[in-house]
């Protein structure tokens, strides 16, 4: 791809890859009947949603905002799950939704009654929490010891299902089928016997399906098993997993220090808040390892934060005013999770067309979206 007319920074969508991803998914519905949903948490370029709902049932909300956006620009299916419900937004959220997941018993008895009341077929859900742990990183493990989401088995409360026609659950983060079999042992051992009333089940998201090497047969495979057992619908409602590899970020460099630091105009802690919340070190395009290639650079951001730092990298050739840096896999957890902080512009938003290959701006960011935020 040739950056160098993009005015830096900038995220850029691989449409191609996005459609590659997408018809995957599409793959899979057909393959095993399941509805897979966009979590928005994940990925909310609404610029793309014409193409996506070609492919995928909705979209997956976790707030008012969430689930205004999946209703207005995708315009599908719009399931609802969050760890409470203001009482202000409740009734505007019912509206926008068609499955609405309540994280616990007692959200359920305070909003059971203005669900009966406003009857548009609204079909509601318990998160349940299957305590069974898949992910390394604490902030990211929704099944970790004093976890905030879902019902453990010993809170269930059986005698309060009336009204409520699925189970939902979440306890992935990135990863391979493998993980989603393991779960779905502790779920059904758990809340297996409370399944024979339930008409839907939502095996939440962290799966990594479009990823290279990802076990898609095997996923197949446990989707077309548990259908089999228990003749429900089943929904996942991957992030990541469904625009993974199809998008980057753009950066130009500042400033070279004498201490082999390089001054970016994308910041790490403002734009890729999850390099230093996994941590990890993402990919850049023709990089290599530090002391791998001949010059080695630590690529900082522009912020005054002292860690706004993505990482250590070596180059074939010196980096100097105005080389361009690209980081891979940028699509999730960035748009949606980016800040101004220090008052640092927002990278620009662009796609590069698959028919095309051309690179076409959708959004660029100013002065009065930062000073729009405060007050």
């Amino acid at each position: 791809m040739d950056t160098g007319s993009i005015a830096t920074p900038c995220y850029v969508c691989d449409e191609a890859r996005l459609i590659r991803n997408l018809e995957l998914l599409a793959t899979l519905q057909k393959r095993t009947g399941c509805a897979v949903l966009l979590a928005l948490k994940a990925f909310a370029m609404f610029s793309t949603f014409p193409l996506m709902r070609r492919y995928l049932a909705g979209t997956a909300a976790s707030s008012l905002f969430e689930a205004r956006l999946g209703s207005e620009e995708f315009g599908a299916q719009v399931h609802l799950c969050a760890p409470a419900y203001k009482e202000s937004e409740f009734d505007q959220l019912l509206a926008l939704s068609n499955h609405v997941v309540f994280n616990s018993f007692s959200q359920w008895r305070r909003f059971k009654a203005r669900v009966e009341a406003i009857g548009r077929g609204t079909r509601c859900g318990i998160r349940v929490n299957p305590e069974h742990s898949e992910v390394d990183t604490p902030i990211y493990d929704p099944c970790a010891s004093n976890s905030r989401l879902g019902v453990r088995r010993k809170d269930f409360e059986p005698g309060s299902l009336e009204g409520i026609s699925g189970l939902h659950f979440h306890t992935l983060c990135g990863n391979d089928s493998d993980a989603l079999a393991r779960t779905l042992e502790s779920f059904e051992r758990k809340f297996g016997e409370f399944l024979p009333a339930m008409t839907w089940v939502n095996f939440g998201g962290g799966h990594h399906i479009a990823r290279d090497g990802y076990d898609f047969e095997g996923l197949c495979a446990i989707i077309e098993r548990f259908r089999e057992r228990h003749a429900v619908e089943i929904f996942l409602e991957p992030g990541e997993g469904i625009v993974m590899d199809a998008g980057i970020l753009v950066a130009s460099v500042l400033d070279v220090l004498p201490n082999g630091t390089v001054i970016l105009d994308a910041s790490a802690s403002a734009h890729t808040p999850d390099v230093l919340e996994m941590p990890y070190r993402p990919d850049v395009s023709g990089a290599g390892s530090p002391g791998e290639l001949e010059y080695t650079y630590w690529l900082g951001g522009p912020t005054c934060m002292a860690g706004d730092v993505f990482g250590q990298y070596s180059f074939d050739q010196p980096l100097e005013i105005g080389s361009r840096i690209v980081f891979e896999d940028m699509a999730p957890y960035t748009m949606v999770k980016n800040t101004m902080f220090n008052g640092v512009a927002l990278p620009g938003i662009a796609i590069r067309e698959a028919e095309t290959g051309g690179i076409r701006e959708i959004r660029r960011f100013d002065y009065q979206d930062y000073r729009g935020r405060l007050s």
